[in-house]
């Protein structure tokens, strides 16, 4: 599975932010979902339209946006 078939970024839809599938839910919500502790289960009874794939690719992008950020030196 690549993250990149899940996630999605529309100018228009949620401020460009990137969503899973061209769904309005952010990828920046369900990271904010698993830091409260929340299961992938709670998250997919809460919104059925979501896949434990889609939960995985948020967080593959989180982890390959991390990988890219680039830090000045000091």
């Amino acid at each position: 599975m690549s993250y990149q078939d899940i996630i999605s970024m529309e100018p228009g839809k949620r401020g460009g932010r990137a969503c899973i599938r061209h769904m309005r839910i952010a990828v920046a919500d369900v990271l904010g979902w698993l830091a409260a502790g929340q299961t992938h289960a709670q998250i997919i009874a809460d919104f059925p339209e979501l896949t434990e794939d889609d939960i995985r690719a948020c967080l593959a992008y989180a982890a390959d946006r991390e990988r890219r950020l680039v830090t000045a030196p000091t």
